[in-house]
């Protein structure tokens, strides 16, 4: 066998190893990161709208959480995201359309009233920029929400869910009581607030993209190149 014959035949299995390996890569490292970049809901929609239990001994924060669900979470979602597409999944089906006319859109119902388009998040990234601290937060809860009744949660309510989203948040430790005297000494920090507090999760990496495109590209060119050789010996045989 010669050394020539040798080199191709190493390049054409070298080739189809790089091709299965891209293919592996396409198919097994990309998909599991895009699987780890997406977290799954456990919980079913009935256990996520169930009413917050308390521990034994509740903070301002924990007592905070039972005001949220019932007074914010219905716009603002289970987790603090918004009324998102997503959490409108767990309204059963006839209300899960906000927007409708004759539901909370244009001509609501009798006694109802009318949401924004958009209803934002108060727990995750960017939520609280817009306050310097907790006095801040407090005073906008306190004149504006709920939605539908402003200015309707009384002194202590407005407090607890105050301490309940700053700890959602990451900025109040819960372990003294958030009232007038406090508040004006948790600082919501602006620009740090701009960056996720929870874990970042792996970015996506295109099917095809980077490192397996070169595989793909290398191993075509060689086998290209062996396919050639072989044409060429074959030629030469058949007209010898």
């Amino acid at each position: 066998m010669s050394t020539r014959f040798l080199f191709k035949t190493i390049s054409i299995a070298f080739g189809i190893a790089l091709l299965l390996a891209a293919l592996f890569f396409d198919g097994g490292t990309a998909s599991s990161f895009n699987q780890q970049a997406t977290p799954v809901n456990t919980l079913s929609a009935s256990e996520r709208l169930l009413e917050p239990t308390l521990p034994a001994e509740p903070s301002q924060a924990d007592q905070g959480a039972q005001d949220f669900w019932l007074y914010c979470l219905p716009c603002h979602g289970d987790k603090g995201q918004g009324l998102t597409d997503e959490f409108r999944t767990t309204y059963p089906p006839e209300e899960e359309y906000c927007w409708e006319s004759g539901c909370h859109g244009a001509n609501p119902y009798e006694n109802g009233f009318s949401l924004p388009k958009k209803i934002p998040a108060v727990i995750g990234q960017t939520t609280l920029a817009k306050f310097s601290d907790a006095a801040q937060l407090n005073s906008y809860i306190r004149a504006t929400m709920p939605f539908w009744k402003p200015g309707s949660l009384t002194e202590e309510e407005a407090w607890r869910v105050t301490a309940f989203v700053l700890r959602q948040n990451g900025l109040w430790s819960d372990t003294t009581q958030l009232n007038e005297s406090t508040a004006a000494g948790v600082k919501i920090p602006r620009a740090a607030f701009l960056t996720p507090i929870a874990t970042p999760q792996p970015a996506e990496v295109p099917n095809g993209s980077g490192g397996n495109g070169w595989f793909v590209l290398i191993g075509v060119l060689l086998l290209f190149s062996a396919l050639l050789f072989v044409l060429k010996k074959s030629r030469n045989t058949t007209t010898i």
